[in-house]
C-alpha cells in the first residue's frame, strides 16, 4: 500500500485516536504538529509543506498542518475530515482533561477558530470546505470507534490493502 492519508478534524472529535488505530492496522506511522515541529527544529526541512512532501514519499497518515492542500495534486493521498457536533467534543474534552462545561467549550471554541485561521493563512481556502475531502467522518453520527473500521473497510474494497 502506498497510501498517504491526511486527517483534517475540528477539536475534540477523537481523530488522533482513529489515526493511531489505522497506524496500528496498517502499520504506517502518524505524523502530527508535534513531529513535524520537531522535525523543523532538528533542521531536517526548511518548511513544514516540505516535512510533509518528504514524510509523504512513503505511506503515512498526517494529522492536520493543511496536509491536504499540500498533498492535493497526489494521486496517492486519500483527505479525510473529521467532524462531530459540537456538544459531543465539548464533553469528549471536559472527560479526556478534567474541565468544567465552560472551560471545555472555551477550549473547543478557541481551538477551533485558531486551525481555522491557520488554514486560511496557508491555504487561502476555508477550513473545513467539503470539496477539499474524499470523505468525511461524523464521530458524532458514527462513533469513533467504529470510524476505523470504516476506513479499513473502504480500503479493502478498493483494493488500497
Amino acid at each position: 500500500m502506498k497510501l498517504v492519508i491526511t486527517m483534517s478534524r475540528r477539536f475534540g472529535t477523537g481523530a488522533s485516536v482513529i489515526a493511531n488505530e489505522l497506524s496500528k492496522r496498517l502499520d504506517i506511522p502518524v505524523y502530527d504538529k508535534a513531529y513535524i515541529e520537531q522535525k523543523l527544529g532538528e533542521h531536517e526541512y526548511e518548511t513544514e509543506a516540505d516535512a510533509i512532501r518528504k514524510l509523504a514519499e512513503k505511506p503515512c497518515i498526517i494529522l492536520g498542518r493543511c496536509a491536504s492542500d499540500i498533498l492535493k495534486d497526489r494521486m496517492n493521498v486519500l483527505n479525510i475530515y473529521v467532524c462531530a457536533a459540537k456538544e459531543d467534543r465539548i464533553h469528549r474534552i471536559m472527560k479526556l482533561e478534567n474541565l468544567s462545561y465552560d472551560a471545555a467549550k472555551e477550549r473547543v471554541e478557541k481551538t477551533d477558530e485558531q486551525r481555522a485561521a491557520y488554514y486560511y493563512e496557508h491555504t487561502g481556502k476555508t477550513w473545513g470546505d467539503v470539496n477539499d475531502y474524499h470523505m468525511i467522518l461524523d464521530t458524532s453520527e458514527l462513533g469513533v470507534d467504529h470510524c476505523a473500521d470504516i476506513l479499513m473497510q473502504y480500503f479493502e474494497r478498493l483494493e488500497y490493502i
